[in-house]
């Protein structure tokens, strides 16, 4: 049989080829963390053949392109179970989401290791307060113990130990590495003095050590598991079907994968347009927000080039495809969005630069233990348990508990505040923020056209507007219906695309539509209006503009007193957003932005050494929020969006803005008060194990105080 991987498939029938070589997408279990990234892309770049591969850390996707058969995969596949990383075709579609899948083995086996931490120490605590208790009640009690600790530690260790033999089995050591050793050494060094009749059993510490330590990479893991959403939104959003007319003349519904360059296609009022294209046949007019998140809607007609992802609001289209589906703008979308996930899951956090210096110290500190007691004359078993001790009463549940035990409390308060935090790492990036980018429409404007003279309309002309527009979704239309309220319809109101509205009301004919339609002078191109005309009246005009937010003048200052210089970064044309940065007091904004230009000037950004946070709110944001040192939307945001941003705004209140700026600030401060706390407790403790003055139970304790003494720090941020 061909299929090779875990789930019984055949890769080869996942490989694309594309300019003369061949390309895959693999979905890769068991990556963790930066150095995982390292070792799978080193393993596949020195496979022959290969010229490129990228994992991103947040959907576990893995890019491959290389020269060859395309009976490669299966190989390359191969090579990665084997290095500890199974994998299996991607499919975007029908894939599980390994990471919340992830996230319920580690919620199992800490809610495992709960209940035996808590079993096992009430036998504990009666040999500890049991002075007078007789040697068989104890010698019982530590049976008891290993019954519930050996099979608890077997199952709720496998995140660790399976990790560690990977690392080890690779010649490598990961922090995973001395926390199996610990426990391991733990457990059996309690095995053999629960078998010899010994006074002391240490199943206690090694269960609650797990316990510990599973808190801190469940946490993790939640927050961490967000972070890929936007990727697979995207994909989600191009699984979708195009009416395709064959040559026949017949219509046909087909998967929108399966459409080629060249293919006619019908889209109706209401659907999305499937892929790239040119008009052939019609005329009505799109909602781009996508493309250049502008408001207005804009014209198609025969030539006009059109992109997925876009919304037929008029009349039916007749499309010609310019591009298949992974080649459209949709699709380049997606490939930004995740470029920028990957380039933030590089992102070095601080208890990754604890976690380097961590490793080979503890090891070089209990072989020296070892060593040193076994050099002076001690017995081996004195020996193992001084080294045993030292390595529980060094093991990282402070150094593991520092940063998600902020991050928790620090989430909490900006839940309080209406603000949901999205990524594991955001709150560091956050605090490093030293500049600010907004969208426009949407993020500083309410994202919608409001009527701007409703004074100058009677109220009898603007019911007649009424009357028709509450039969149209054109967002001119609904600005008026919503404005009216529910209230009477027109009856056979006729739409024509691109010009508007005509009904007869109370035998007088009555048309609410564009200037040229109606033969009135427009005020120019950039100004959003109708017009109503009844009868032989003169033609009312209704003006609309897309109003500043409340709090947006004051956000603004706000986040620039903080030291974040603000500027607008906008797919709105020239004249909108220049107006908008003059009401706003903002001297830095650019104006007709595609979201790769937006990116673009994030990159600029970051070459002058700026750390931007980036808002935004459409879909054409979504990869600049992925790309942004650190983004936030808003709750009432495209859904591509709102999963490609790592805060999201709840109220659509900017100004939690800099709230949310201030308390990173001071999440980053208990960090490293954290991290201070966790250095000056091992300064203390680790030559008391050395020297032999600390038993692997009080080394237990010693450790779980320490993760005690940092979650208190912690929640000095909650007032």
């Amino acid at each position: 049989m061909a299929a090779i991987d875990a789930s019984g498939v055949d890769p080869e029938a996942f490989v694309r080829t594309r300019g003369g070589h061949q390309e895959i997408d693999l979905l890769v279990s068991g990556v963790h963390c930066a150095g995982c990234i390292s070792r799978v892309e080193s393993a596949m770049r020195d496979y022959p053949g290969v010229s490129n591969a990228r994992l991103n850390l947040s959907t576990g996707r893995l890019s491959l392109a290389w020269n060859g058969p395309s009976g490669q995969a299966r190989a390359m596949v191969k090579r990665l179970s084997e290095i500890g990383y199974p994998a299996t075709p991607f499919e975007p579609e029908t894939g599980a989401d390994a990471a919340s899948q992830e996230e319920r083995r580690l919620l199992i086996a800490m809610a495992v290791a709960a209940f035996a931490t808590a079993n096992v120490m009430l036998f504990s605590v009666s040999v500890w307060a049991g002075t007078d208790m007789s040697a068989q009640t104890r010698d019982l009690f530590h049976w008891l113990s290993a019954l519930i600790a050996l099979p608890a530690v077997a199952f709720s260790g496998r995140p660790f130990f399976s990790s560690a033999w990977v690392a080890l089995r690779n010649r490598q050591v990961n922090m995973d590495v001395p926390i199996s050793l610990a426990v391991t050494l733990a457990c059996g060094l309690s095995l053999y003095e629960t078998i010899k009749g010994g006074e002391e059993a240490y199943f206690d510490a090694a269960v609650m050590l797990l316990f510990f330590l599973l808190i801190g990479r469940w946490l993790n893991s939640r927050l961490r598991a967000k972070a890929g959403a936007a990727a697979r939104q995207l994909a989600a959003m191009q699984a979708s079907t195009a009416n395709r007319i064959g040559a026949d003349g017949q219509l046909k519904a087909i998967p929108a994968r399966d459409v080629r360059p060249g293919d006619i296609l019908l889209v109706a009022a209401g659907e999305k347009i499937p892929v790239d294209a040119e008009v052939i046949e019609g005329t009505s007019q799109l909602d781009a927000a996508l493309v250049t998140g502008e408001t207005r809607p804009a014209d198609a007609s025969p030539g006009t080039q059109i992109f997925s992802g876009m919304v037929n609001l008029g009349a039916a289209l007749k499309l010609r495809a310019t591009a298949r589906r992974d080649d459209s703008l949709l699709a380049e979308i997606s490939r930004l969005v995740e470029a920028g996930e990957q380039n933030r899951s590089r992102y070095v956090k601080l208890a990754d630069h604890a976690a380097r210096l961590y490793v080979p110290i503890v090891h070089a500190l209990a072989a020296l233990t070892l060593v040193g007691w076994l050099v002076v004359g001690a017995e081996p078993r004195t020996a193992i348990i001084n080294a045993i001790a030292l390595l529980i009463i060094t093991c990282p549940c402070a150094l593991a508990l520092a940063v998600p035990a902020v991050q928790v409390v620090a989430c909490g308060r900006l839940y309080r505040s209406g603000v949901l935090v999205k990524s594991g790492d955001a709150l560091e990036r956050l605090a490093e923020a030293d500049a600010a980018a907004f969208d426009k429409t949407g993020t500083l404007t309410l994202g919608r056209p409001q009527l701007t003279n409703r004074a100058a309309i009677s109220d009898a002309d603007f019911e007649l507007a009424a009357r028709l527009a509450r039969t149209s979704r054109h967002p001119l239309s609904r600005a008026i219906a919503d404005l009216a309220g529910m209230g009477e319809v027109a009856d056979h109101v006729a739409e024509t695309p691109g010009g508007g509205l005509e009904a007869i009301i109370a035998g007088e004919r009555v048309r609410l539509g564009s200037a040229s339609w109606i033969g009135a002078e427009a005020a120019g191109e950039t100004v959003s209006e109708v017009w109503l005309q009844a009868g032989d009246r003169a033609p009312v005009r209704f003006a609309f503009a897309d109003r500043l937010r409340s709090d947006a003048a004051d956000t603004v200052r706000a986040v620039e007193a903080l030291g974040l210089p603000a500027r607008i970064l906008s797919g709105d044309h020239t004249e909108a957003v220049a107006g908008m940065a003059r009401e706003l007091g903002m001297e830095s904004w650019q104006a007709g932005l595609k979201p790769a230009e937006k990116i673009a000037a994030l990159e600029a950004a970051r070459g002058d050494h700026r750390h931007v946070l980036m808002v935004g709110d459409g879909l054409n944001d979504a990869p600049a929020l992925a790309s942004a040192h650190v983004s936030m939307s808003l709750a009432s945001a495209a859904d591509i969006s709102k999963a490609a941003a790592d805060f999201v705004i709840q109220r659509d209140r900017l100004s939690a803005i800099p709230e949310a700026i201030i308390i990173a600030r001071k999440a980053r401060r208990r960090v490293l008060e954290n991290f201070g706390l966790a250095v000056v407790y091992n300064m203390i403790a680790v030559p008391l194990a050395v020297f032999g003055f600390v038993t692997p139970l009080v080394a237990a304790i010693a450790m779980s105080a320490s993760s005690l003494l940092v979650t208190l720090n912690a929640l000095r941020l909650a007032r």
